[in-house]
């Protein structure tokens, strides 16, 4: 045991003498989540046929990232990202296993990325609730608080952007991040060659066609204590397209965020506001009003409505349309640790309920 942290020692005293580093981080989730969409016999909560899936179940994932960088004599830095997941939701096991390497090369203000790319839209400033989850409860609760995010009833439609992945290949893209002072932009594009590529962090429905493009960017500028963003995704996939804006800010002790979204033909409006509670607890509240679909978006399939079709009687409102409203609480336990809990009502006539213990290291 002594020789082999040694041997760890010199290696690690190695790679810092020679302005290379090694970062070994991750972390750990696990807790109770309610869904009325699962039930194990009879029907489920909207009245459809059980899944065969209990209402409550155990949602977990423990996530290991590796990071690696060096910097050259003309202060370039080189780096990669690698990381390996266990994850389960709703009583399915992802099975852990590395995801595709992410690349990059940094000179001051502009980063080169390449392969597992973070994507233009997923690591827009404001797209996502800040917090461990990156949403409501322990794991994000279905995400239905993303603006980007519409027609639940429809596959395909929740994540389809291009997103740094923890458990596939990813993305294999191209992209390009700057700073400046208070202005950041970020450009990004990706060509799937596959008939099926998984591209998002764990959300279903993301089966891409062969040779799909996607060209998205983001702009963003602070003011104050406010930044303003806008955002965008060109792709040759029906149904990707998009535009995002959002605006976000401190008043008092209250963090809002105002975010809009046209995604080809469904609009999706978002408001979000949190604020401490004491010296160790926040409370967040969201609500987003998701349009009826247009009659571009209809005929490409991805009809919204509700009260349409097979969408009648008891299933009236289980389309995208409509609102969702949620509220999620976070207790800091110190050391990295926390409590996260939270529940969901979404558009599409669904009630999620989540809480659990999330920690870092």
């Amino acid at each position: 045991m002594m020789k082999r942290s040694l041997s760890l020692a010199l290696l690690f005293a190695t790679a810092t003498a020679a302005a290379a580093e090694v970062k070994i981080s991750g972390y750990g989730r696990f807790g109770l989540d309610y869904n009325d969409r699962n039930a194990s016999s009879g029907v489920n909560g909207i009245g459809a046929p059980a899944n065969g899936v209990s209402s409550t179940t155990i949602t977990s994932r423990l996530r290991l990232q590796f990071d690696f960088s060096t910097e050259t004599d003309g202060a370039v830095t080189l780096g990669s990202r690698l990381r390996v997941e266990a994850e389960s939701r709703d009583n399915v096991a992802v099975t852990p296993g590395f995801n595709g390497a992410y690349f990059f090369a940094r000179y001051g203000g502009m980063t080169v990325g390449v392969g597992n790319i973070l994507g233009a839209i997923d690591a827009m400033p404001g797209f996502k609730i800040n917090n461990p989850a990156t949403g409501i409860g322990i794991d994000g609760a279905g995400f239905h608080d993303e603006v980007a995010n519409v027609a639940a009833n429809v596959a395909g439609q929740f994540g389809n952007w291009d997103a740094y992945s923890s458990t596939a290949a990813g993305p294999n893209g191209l992209e390009i991040l700057y700073k400046s002072g208070a202005f950041s932009g970020h450009l990004s594009y990706s060509r799937t060659n596959t008939d099926i590529a998984p591209v998002g962090d764990g959300i279903p429905g993301n089966a891409s066609p062969s040779n799909r493009t996607r060209i998205a960017m983001n702009l963003a500028y602070t003011f104050g204590d406010w930044t303003a963003v806008l955002g965008g995704q060109a792709s040759d996939t029906a149904g990707e397209d998009k535009l995002i804006l959002a605006v976000m800010g401190q008043v008092g002790p209250v963090g809002l965020r105002f975010a809009y979204a046209d995604n080809e033909g469904i609009r999706k409006y978002g408001i979000y506001g949190d604020m401490d509670v004491g010296t160790a607890s926040n409370v967040l509240v969201f609500v987003t009003s998701e349009e009826a679909a247009d009659a571009g978006a209809i005929a490409q399939g991805r009809d919204n409505r509700d009260n349409v079709g097979p969408r009648v009687g008891a299933l009236a409102d289980t389309g995208g349309e409509g609102e969702s409203y949620g509220v999620h609480y976070s207790y800091d336990l110190g050391g990295g640790a926390s409590v996260e809990a939270g529940a969901v009502r979404s558009s599409n006539d669904q009630t999620q309920v989540q809480a659990g213990v999330f920690f870092r290291f």
